[in-house]
This record gives C-alpha cells, structure tokens and sequence, in this order.
C-alpha cells in the first residue's frame, strides 16, 4: 500500500503531545519522521506518569509516549554543541519539513529559528505548534491544552459546571492537544501540496488556542449575536425536539437520540419502544405539537426508554434507520464492530514484546486501515540516521565520545 507522504521526511523538535502527535499522524500518512531528542533528557514524556495511569511493573508500557510517536526514528543530538548543530542542519538540509512547538527565545538561542533553518534548506517547509500563535504580547508563552485549549479557549465553559458552581475539568489527558496536533498534520499536507504547485514554502503556525476556538465556533458566533457568555445549560425537558436528547435506559445506561426529521421516524420509533399509541396520540403525532408539548412527551419517551436494558435496547433498534448510539465506556470501543471493521485501534509490538493497541488517526486512503508500528526508543537511530545523511563511522565515534550525539 502507498501512502500519500511517502518519500516525505520530516525533522521534529518537538515533546509532550501536542505537536508530537502531528507527527505521529504524518508517520500514518507515510512520512519518515526523525524525533529529535537530547542525548541526555529526551522528551520529558517519556518520564511523565499522566493522572496514575502509567502501568506498574517491570517493562511496563508507556503509552503517552506510544500514541505520538509510534513509527519514529528517534536521533539523540545536542544541538547546543556546535558538533550537534551542524549534524541537525544537515538532516535540515535533506528535509521537506522541519516541525517544532519550542518556544520563540529557545529556538533563538539554540539557532533553529526561521532563518537559521531556511540558510540550510531554503525550500523546507516550517511548521510551528505554540500555546496562542505567533503573534501578540503572549507569543513567546508557553500552553498546555488544560489551560490555552481548555480554559482559555472557551471549550470549558462549553460544558455544564459541577453542582459548586466550578468549571469541569479536561474530561482526557490532551483532550486539545491531539485536535492541534491534526489540524498541524492538515496543515503541513496543505502545505506540501502548495510547494509543489508553486515552489514556495511555506510556515505553517497552529495554537492550541485557535483549534479551541474552532472546536467551539458556532457558539463562539453565537455568543457576540445573541449576547451570552457561556453555553446555556437548558432544561432538557423543554427541547423542542424530544427526537433529540440523551435517555436513560433501565441498567442505568444512556442513549444518544438524534431524529433531526423526527417525524420520517416517530411511527417506527414509537412502535419499537412499545408506546405506539404516541404515534396518533394529538399531543405528539408531528413535530409541531411535540414541541409544543415537549415536557409531558420527553417524559412519555423517558418511561419508556426505562423498561430495558442497554443490552436490550441495542437489540430493539438494531435495524431502526433512525440516528442514535449508546454512550459507551472507553473500553467497549475496543469490542464496537465498527472500530474493529475499519482498524480504528490498530496493534504494534511494544519494545517490551507486548501487544499494544492504539489509536489510529481518523484519516482512511483508499479504503485501507491505518498500521502503526511502536514509538522508538531514545536515541535508537541517530547511528542510522546519521550514516544514511553521509557521516562515516570515525565522525559518528567522535561524536559520540565528545556527547554531541548519542
């Protein structure tokens, strides 16, 4: 199988997730990305141990630094040293693209900003992952998507508040940081094809503060109309459209109802949930009266949904051409026919020798599931790499003897 990018290399100094998991999507696209790691320190994620869920044991799978990186080749360079600079400018010059989320004094001082890489490779394309762009008093801060996505990007307010009156937390570990890190892959893909159609290339710029705002936009334009600052929390039982809502089945599970066309469905409907007198019924036989008698309808159709399981429900609208799903647990995913018929969470053999699954980007090309293979151990390629980019074994030796590589 081809993939689009094949033959596409991409040099990233990047850690945690955000931008990192752009690269992992261009790795699933066919490109060849070279993670670029200091000898000593790596990517501090490989260290972290997010919210507790870091397996125990010996050998233990670190899937936070699995996810954005898998089908890496890690190349361990001290580009602080004049030896690792160079050597970086070189793998630079033989690059497509050059992906980074450092901060803008950083990339000064370890001379890797713009026209630092554009003296070694005037036709590479440069792309860049920042906490609120590359404009601004606050260009030159840094973000993590609980604060510049979450909080500061109006997704937060977007939800309901605890019962205290304080805004919910992240519901996932980079929540934001993977919708940044596709919108970077877009971007960079956009790009590639721009170069190739007129020859300029081009600096791409991502925050996680605009994909927040893009996450949240139609209510973002809603608020400035219609004068509110934050989502209101409605009365579900005054939707106009009781075709439309969550509902709670009797194991205490909850169903997605989405009849947008409520009335193209509501005889079937009616009939599978055993209330098929809510069909002729005046107070709810169109859209029209239903809205105008919401409250009394939601609970007709809240009673009903109470009658059986999920399991149950699952059975009875297995057919139904109307739109709904089950609220799943996280760990159903791994049994939905659907995941497993299109390879959504495809498997690769982790360093330890374990199977691991993991998420597949949501881009499919010609029919063909996403293949991910493990993320690379640190420093695992810099020989390869470097041999590849032409140094010979005696400068590889120095090198490394002097701790300008690993």
């Amino acid at each position: 199988m081809s993939r689009p990018l094949e033959g596409i290399k991409v040099v990233e100094m990047a850690s945690w997730m955000f931008v990192p998991s752009g690269g992992s999507v261009l790795v699933d696209w066919g490109a060849d990305v070279l993670k670029i790691e200091h000898p000593e320190t790596g990517d501090p994620q490989r260290g972290l141990i997010t919210s507790g869920l870091l397996p125990g044991g010996k050998g233990a799978v670190n899937f936070m630094i699995e996810q954005p990186n898998r089908g890496k080749r890690s190349v361990g360079i001290d580009v602080g040293t004049p030896e690792g600079h160079e050597v970086l400018m070189t793998l630079v010059s033989q690059a497509d693209v050059f992906l980074t989320n450092y901060l803008p004094h950083v990339r000064k001082k370890l001379k890797i900003d713009v026209e630092d890489i554009r003296a070694a490779n005037p036709n590479i394309i440069i792309a860049r992952g920042s906490g609120a762009g590359p404009h601004g008093p606050e260009a030159h801060k840094g973000g993590y998507d609980g604060a510049a996505f979450w909080a500061r990007g109006g997704v937060g307010v977007s939800m309901p508040e605890n019962a205290a009156g304080w805004p919910p937390g992240q519901p996932t570990p980079a929540f934001g940081d993977v919708m940044g890190g596709l919108a970077t892959a877009g971007a960079i893909a956009a790009a590639l094809v721009k170069r190739e159609r007129t020859g300029e290339a081009s600096i791409v710029d991502v925050s996680l503060l605009a994909t927040a705002m893009w996450q949240v936009s139609p209510m973002i334009i809603a608020s400035k109309l219609f004068g509110f600052s934050k989502i209101p929390q409605g009365d579900r039982t005054r939707s106009p459209n009781p075709g439309v809502g969550t509902y709670r089945t009797a194991d205490d599970r909850f169903i997605a109802l989405m009849l947008l066309q409520s009335d193209k469905f509501w005889d079937d409907f009616t009939r599978r949930l055993g209330v098929p007198e809510m069909a002729t019924d005046e107070r709810f036989c169109d859209a029209t009266v239903r809205a105008q008698n919401s409250g009394e309808c939601i609970a007709a159709l809240d009673a009903a949904f109470a009658t059986k399981t999920l399991a149950e429900w699952k059975e009875v609208l297995a057919d139904f051409e109307g739109v709904w799903a089950p609220f799943q647990t996280l760990d159903e995913l791994y049994d939905d026919v659907q995941v497993q018929a299109n390879g959504y969470l495809p498997t690769m053999t982790a360093g330890n020798g374990d199977e691991v699954q993991l998420v597949a980007n949501p881009a499919m090309f010609d029919e063909e599931p996403v293949t991910v293979e493990r993320a690379p151990e640190h420093g695992e390629h810099t020989e390869l790499v470097l041999m590849d980019a032409g140094y010979d074994w005696d400068q590889i030796a120095a090198m490394k003897e002097s701790g300008a590589i690993l």
